[in-house]
């Protein structure tokens, strides 16, 4: 019954969450974690037991990974970044004879997430909106430049003069120039989505981004507005959706209009707003995973304006050596 989170680096609350909930089923089952650094990732030290592993582009990534499990009695791995969910999923059934599950959603479902452009077509058949793209030679400004396939914020662009596009912005196909929505207009919204077994939406959790850093959000808090009854509304059923979804949303002030952005089908580095809150994802993954029970419908099980407000804490290590 022990669990692996992978790439742990800082997500001690994550960590920490999963502790919690699969110790209340036994004592004796632990959370464990592994990390290209594990002497320098403070998730490492948080967790039961951390191991070491070599990049996810090592070509025996995949043969540590699945060792370092056998070894440990470790049945189900929780990975946490964008990068390692298409080498998980391509790798599925080397887990599976072995008696581990990765949790995450079908190659498929994870290939149209990775890609931006894809992941807005998917939202349109969703009857959901999505920002403009336009082309190179015809746009409007203010405008937003994002790359299809990044994460974290990086190489991300708000252009208000022409004088701000450079060659770069033109020349590398993966930047998509996009409309603008305006800050003072629209308010951004991350929201945790819970998906079971069976593909279908048990749970969402709104979180009105106050403030970010480094792409992760440092200030938000919960609210229960519109966007719970839209979300249930299109997305009660994706398939291949499975375990924690990460949607990002822009709703408007003043307008009826809500625009999905993006989806990480992952934790997010933000989720233990939503686990403080009541949504209680890592206990509901234990009940489907280990206890083959059925997740009921939890849409009002968290609390309403529950308000995060992140500092920088420390984990100190003795006698480190390097």
């Amino acid at each position: 019954m022990n669990i692996l989170i992978t790439s742990a680096g800082r997500r001690v609350s994550l960590v920490r969450a999963f502790q919690t909930e699969l110790k209340k089923l036994n004592e004796d089952a632990m959370v464990m974690a592994v990390d290209a650094k594990p002497s320098l990732s403070a998730a490492c030290f948080a967790a039961d037991k951390a191991f070491e592993v070599p990049r996810l582009d090592h070509p025996d990534y995949i043969d540590i990974l699945i060792s370092i499990c056998k070894e440990n009695k470790i049945s189900l791995v929780i990975p946490t970044i964008d990068t390692e969910l298409l080498l998980l999923a391509r790798n599925k059934k080397h887990f599976d004879e072995n008696g581990i599950t990765p949790l995450l959603p079908t190659l498929d479902f994870i290939e149209k997430c990775r890609d931006k452009r894809v992941i807005h077509e998917f939202f349109k058949t969703h009857n959901i909106e999505v920002a403009h793209e336009y082309s190179k030679d015809q746009y409007k400004l203010p405008l937003f430049i994002k790359p299809i396939d990044g994460s974290r914020s990086v190489d991300t662009y708000i252009i208000k003069e022409k004088e701000d596009l450079t060659d770069y912005h033109f020349k590398n196909d993966k930047l998509m120039f996009l409309e603008y929505l305006d800050h003072s207009k629209f308010e951004e919204f991350t929201c945790d989505l819970y998906y079971a077994k069976d593909h279908k939406l048990k749970c969402i959790v709104p979180r009105k981004r106050i403030e970010v850093r480094d792409g992760e959000v440092n200030k938000g808090v919960t609210v229960k507005n519109k966007i719970v009854d839209y979300v249930r509304e299109h997305l009660s059923f994706i398939d291949g959706a499975i375990g924690c979804l990460t949607v990002q949303f822009f709703k408007h002030k003043e307008e009826d209009r809500i625009v999905g952005i993006e989806i990480n089908p992952r934790f997010g580095g933000g989720y233990p707003l939503s686990y403080r809150a009541g949504a209680n994802f890592p206990g509901w993954i234990i009940e489907e995973y280990f206890m083959n029970r059925e997740i009921e419908d939890q849409f009002d099980c968290w609390e309403e304006n529950l308000l995060m407000l992140r500092y920088d804490d420390e984990i100190l290590v003795h006698d480190y050596k390097g």
